[in-house]
């Protein structure tokens, strides 16, 4: 319950669910079995948020916020998962006696033994204003993004919603500066982790089981997802060639192309937050990966106007709308706006880097979201003004392409984050 409050900000400031729970998790002494019922509890109850309101719709009026989370808790467990009952009414009316009253306490024992004889059903299709109002309580979304990836996606869209409800597929890229793909799954199979290829990017494992909390990052290997694993894959840094990392961020990117390029070339990494630059620095050392890192805003000039790059990767800050299935608080925390307001930065970034590409060179731009006006849009308006194309994508992403050309990953479908890359190419 802590950790649903410490989302939403009832005590204190806000955090993401995965800080707040990992915090709550130190400071209790909780079986190992408990901590995964408690995570299921307080992810799903997050996650599930407008979904619980409706089983909640006319059973409560006002009530103490804390109450609320508690009555949230409590119906999420009832519906979503296996627990007994009447034992998950006990527990709850002894939870509100904690952070209640005894008055408080009996309200909620009348509202979950009222939702437990009345037994409603789950939200029925055209009992809704409209066909988007009824997905997005079904699913647990809020209405303008399922409105948008019904533009963007169709006839997938209902598949599109349940699927980012589901566990986001966990994945490992391997340094390739350590050894192949193969030899890292072998040494992770050692270390109690099962993974198998991704039939996309050449060092990036799918893991089917294990505990990966347990896993150190020692420059051997690092987590990352697939989807994000693909910008690097599109880039296709080459030995011997300068490469320019932009907005590295902790740097899972720079490790990749550090790997690909294998010690010989260079690469360049710049990032704003200067927290995060002393991180990279460490992971870059950690992986055996020499790069340069400047400290900046990228919007500017940061780089001497002769210093040129091969190929440069923008992975640029967005509304994250393509990963709410991997953080379960996020569907709550974004605004229709964001789009809107980030698109202007992505621009920026766009233009003042395009002026260190070699004519000839390439330049990825990547985005986790697939809201059109941090995507098509954007690179639309730079190649209308700068001396860039469009350039050719591996055939491995033949079913993740648009019509233009650039490949748009849908969110959750194959356990993957969405995301946006387009790879232009500077005209000679």
């Amino acid at each position: 319950m802590r950790v649903v409050r410490d989302v939403f900000e009832d005590c204190g400031p806000a955090r993401t669910a995965h800080a707040a729970f990992d915090y709550r998790v130190r400071r209790g002494s909780l079986s190992e079995r408990d901590v995964a019922f408690a995570a299921e509890l307080a992810y799903g109850a997050i996650k599930m948020r407008r979904a619980l309101d409706f089983y909640l719709a006319g059973r409560v009026k006002t009530i103490p916020a804390v109450i609320h989370e508690i009555l949230r808790l409590a119906i999420y467990e009832l519906v979503y998962t296996r627990a007994d009952e009447y034992a998950t009414v006990f527990e709850f009316v002894n939870l509100a006696k904690r952070f209640g009253h005894r008055g408080l306490a009996n309200l909620v024992n009348a509202v979950l033994r009222g939702f437990l004889r009345d037994r409603p059903a789950a939200p029925q299709r055209g009992a809704f204003a409209n066909e988007d109002e009824y997905l997005a309580t079904l699913y647990s979304l809020p209405t303008w993004l399922v409105r948008q990836w019904r533009t963007l996606f169709g006839a997938r869209l209902e598949e599109i919603c349940a699927a980012v409800d589901e566990p986001a597929k966990s994945a490992i890229v391997v340094n390739a500066l350590r050894g192949d793909a193969e030899a890292g799954a072998a040494a992770l199979r050692t270390a109690g982790v099962e993974t198998f290829p991704s039939p996309i990017v050449a060092e990036a494992l799918l893991v089917e089981r294990g505990r990966l909390a347990e896993l150190r990052d020692d420059g051997r290997w690092w987590q990352q997802s697939e989807s994000s694993a693909m910008p690097v894959d599109i880039l296709n840094p080459q030995p011997g060639e300068a490469i320019l990392d932009v907005c590295s961020g902790r740097g899972n990117k720079a490790l990749q192309i550090g790997g690909r390029l294998l010690r010989e070339g260079t690469l360049c990494c710049i990032e704003r937050d200067e927290r995060k630059a002393e991180l990279l620095e460490e992971r870059l050392a950690r992986a055996d990966v020499i790069a340069a890192i400047v400290t900046g805003d990228a919007t500017q000039a940061l780089l001497p106007p002769d210093r040129f790059f091969d190929r440069a990767l923008i992975d640029a800050p967005c509304s994250g709308t393509g990963i709410v299935g991997r953080q379960p608080e996020a569907r709550w925390k974004k605004q229709v706006t964001d789009g809107e307001r980030l698109a202007s930065t992505q621009r920026a970034l766009l233009q003042q880097i395009a002026r260190h590409v070699y004519p000839g060179g390439a330049l990825v731009y990547a985005v986790c979201s697939v809201d059109p006006r941090e995507t098509t849009e954007v690179i639309d308006w730079f190649l209308a003004r700068e001396n860039f194309e469009r350039g050719l994508i591996p055939a491995a992403y033949k079913g993740l392409l648009t019509e233009a050309g650039d490949v748009l990953v849908p969110p959750g479908l194959n356990g993957r984050d969405g995301f946006y890359i387009a790879r232009l190419e500077r005209r000679p």
